[in-house]
């Protein structure tokens, strides 16, 4: 028997295979550091995990309307009103199984047999894998450090056609740290109102910004592009509540619709429970980010001064979420017992065997000359690792 013609080009998620090994290593006994870790090293609040007590406790453990609460739905568009200035129905609002899911649940709705859809690299691994499971094409559009990885509108001109569907946009991004400014946003904005596309605007990180950066969702810049922009979120960055799988889209009606009928055929609802959590995270005390947020703020200061004064490595200071994205080539070609490191794939291969570091290559979000480091990890995590990068990296002749 054979497997369905689209599971040949899918290939398994690389943060969370780095993860898988690296946790295979030690539970061998090995000593790993690891930055591969896609999720916050904090707890989820107090006042959530007790609102999911009290749903079971109130037997609030049954199935629910396939596309959310009403509660929960009210909770998500006061959301959008306050922190995004962006009006919504409940009819523009789907709760589904992780933002992954959600992003899933919008390439099955808009995405065929044909269509085009444009992801600027770097780029959250699992963008591409979504369009070619549903038929379409990725289009990868590069763009550069010097323009904090910001997708020129030229470029982007220069990619559309007759078939482009959609644009995905991630910021803060994964695996950058980096961000749009509201100008970019616009020029972009503008060319989809142009030429017509969606606009898939990933936004999990918004909460995870430091310093000035105000994040901005371009869905705000104006009720065309709002119609066509499906915006993503969800509680597993900006709550700690990765487990707890609630992620949820805002956009149109009939695109909300096609999905939630998507999903009533797959997943059906969100965990009742976790649904129940999720209106707390939203409406209940919002201190806990801040905390989280300080913490964050410290690691990437010290990650990214550790990263720069390193011989052969530059990293550009991100401005969001909890990943540095340093450049490493220049280590690229030289060796490790005659053995040469040629590619980011390699030299992450290497850390992990021979500085016990588990963090995730380049290549796999579409930019070899990079490596990915998480400092969702504690502080001290992230000095015994920096020491053994360095370490490692002063052994390559």
């Amino acid at each position: 028997m054979r497997l369905a013609e689209r599971t040949r080009s899918l290939k398994p998620s690389p943060t969370l295979a780095m993860n898988a090994k690296a946790k295979a290593l030690k539970e061998a006994g090995e000593d790993i550091t690891n930055f591969g870790v896609g999720e916050p090293d904090f707890d989820t609040p107090d006042n959530i995990k007790e609102a999911a007590i009290r749903a079971i406790r109130d037997g609030f453990t049954k199935y629910t309307a396939a596309g959310g609460i009403d509660e929960l739905k009210s909770a998500i568009i006061d959301k959008f009103r306050d922190d995004n200035n962006l009006n919504y129905e409940k009819g523009n609002i789907l709760v589904s199984c992780g933002a992954k899911h959600s992003l899933y649940n919008i390439a099955e709705a808009l995405f065929g047999p044909g269509d085009e859809v444009i992801i600027p690299a770097p780029y959250w691994v699992t963008y591409p894998d979504q369009v070619l499971l549903n038929d379409a094409a990725p289009v990868i559009v590069d763009t550069d450090e010097e323009n904090s990885f910001m997708l020129e509108p030229d470029r982007l001109r220069e990619k559309i056609s007759d078939r482009t569907k959609a644009l995905i946009l991630n910021s803060p991004s994964n695996p950058t740290g980096l961000a749009y400014d509201t100008g970019t946003l616009g020029k972009i904005a503008e060319l989809a109102i142009e030429h017509d596309f969606y606009i898939i605007s990933d936004e999990i990180y918004e909460k995870l910004v430091y310093e000035d950066y105000r994040h901005t969702s371009i869905a705000s810049l104006g009720e065309e592009i709002r119609q066509r922009t499906i915006v993503v979120n969800g509680l597993s960055k900006s709550h700690s509540m990765t487990g707890w799988r609630i992620g949820f889209t805002a956009g149109p009606a009939d695109i909300t619709k096609a999905m939630t009928n998507i999903q009533s055929q797959s997943t059906s609802n969100a965990a009742s429970i976790s649904q129940k959590a999720a209106v707390e995270a939203l409406t209940g005390p919002q201190d806990f980010i801040q905390v989280m947020l300080s913490e964050f703020d410290k690691r990437r200061r010290y990650m990214v001064e550790r990263l720069n004064a390193m011989e052969g490595v530059s990293c550009k200071t991100p401005v969001g979420a909890f990943y540095a994205f340093p450049d490493v080539s220049a280590h690229f070609n030289k060796k490790f017992n005659n053995n040469p490191i040629t590619n980011s794939l390699e030299i992450s291969a290497y850390f992990l065997e021979h500085a016990k570091v588990a963090l995730v290559p380049g290549s796999a979000f579409g930019n070899d000359r990079y490596i990915r480091l998480s400092y969702a990890t504690s502080m001290e995590n992230i000095k015994k690792g920096l020491d053994r990068i360095e370490g490692a990296l002063a052994e390559l002749k």
